[in-house]
């Protein structure tokens, strides 16, 4: 034989120097579930060994993250039920649990990237994205409610606010509106191709967010279409976004590829509850290494193109990566 490839996969130290892959604890943005109160780590059934924090809680969490070379955190507050309305009006509280836990990471760790969550859903009745009249998610009035939230975010000190909903022009108003309120520096993370998933299951749980009715289909995207994901993206940056982003990651690989083919902007993808659920439950049934699962299925969203990684697996990524114990097939 002339080539033998088996030649550069015969040990560690081989297969290390010749990997095209690598992950490192700056590549991913961790998420953050805040809750109201004090003192409180909270479990999330439905997403195994993660939690909701208080506010005080999540400041010691977050440090851990920063010391483990995890540069951004991604927020999501929970609303409790009797602020919630059906125009979103807790999430424009300048007071808001969203807006204190800004105020508080970025007066504790001025370092750490804070991302914030631009949606409505979890300050909604309705559980939508959007403001509801006759049944309908309705586009224009929500952007307008969208860009405020965005605003409110970045006077608090958002480094990044990142909005979720899938409204139609909404990247662009709410470059207008940061830059009509002089918030020139802060960008904007745009769930740019975000589909209509089952897999967003235990995220709901978390912030108790839940359609109340119908589902979110007129807005997110039909996960049978990939020409869409194209035309969103280059939407959006033209709108004015500085990263975007696919969701969920593995089950739409191919479209972080295309999405990274195309884009001169950074490309994240979010590694979602559900496939981080998927791998706990059958590590739990000892049907497969955690270890193993959580390093392969990362490298296969990093190796497909995603510069930013957001997943819930950050802070077990990063402590191995830090021990030297990447995963190694």
């Amino acid at each position: 034989m002339i080539t033998r490839p088996r030649i550069l996969r015969k040990n560690s130290a081989l297969r290390s120097l010749v990997a095209e892959t690598r992950l490192h604890p700056s590549d991913f943005i961790a998420p953050v579930f805040i809750i109201e109160g004090s003192g409180i780590k909270e479990p999330i059934a439905s997403l195994p060994d993660y939690f909701r924090y208080s506010l005080d809680k999540a400041l010691k969490e977050i440090k851990e993250l920063y010391s483990l070379g995890i540069r951004a955190v991604l927020l999501f507050a929970k609303c409790p039920e009797h602020l919630k309305d059906n125009e979103g009006k807790e999430a424009l509280n300048p007071n808001g649990l969203m807006q204190q836990a800004i105020r508080g990471i970025k007066k504790s760790l001025p370092e750490m990237i804070v991302m914030t969550d631009v949606a409505m859903d979890p300050y909604s009745s309705y559980g939508h994205d959007g403001i509801v009249q006759n049944n309908e998610i309705v586009n224009d009035e929500s952007v307008s409610v969208l860009s405020q939230m965005a605003v409110s975010h970045a006077k608090a000190g958002a480094d990044v606010v990142a909005p979720s909903d899938m409204m139609d022009g909404r990247i662009e108003a709410i470059r207008l509106a940061l830059e009509q309120a002089k918030f020139h520096t802060t960008a904007i993370l745009s769930y740019s191709a975000k589909y209509a998933s089952c897999f967003y299951g235990p995220f709901r749980d978390a912030l108790d967010s839940a359609p109340g009715f119908g589902d979110k289909k007129t807005y997110q995207m039909n996960p049978a279409n990939r020409m869409s994901a194209l035309k969103e993206i280059e939407l959006d940056i033209k709108e004015g976004a500085d990263i975007v982003m696919v969701k969920p990651a593995l089950s739409y690989l191919d479209i972080i590829r295309e999405v990274k083919m195309i884009s001169r902007q950074p490309v994240a993808a979010y590694h979602v509850s559900g496939e981080y659920a998927m791998i706990k439950a059958a590590a739990e049934k000892g049907w497969l290494n955690e270890e193993e699962a959580m390093f392969e299925t990362t490298l296969s969203v990093k190796r497909a193109g995603a510069d930013l990684i957001a997943t819930y697996y950050a802070k077990e990524l990063a402590k191995k990566i830090n021990q030297n114990n990447a995963y190694d097939s």
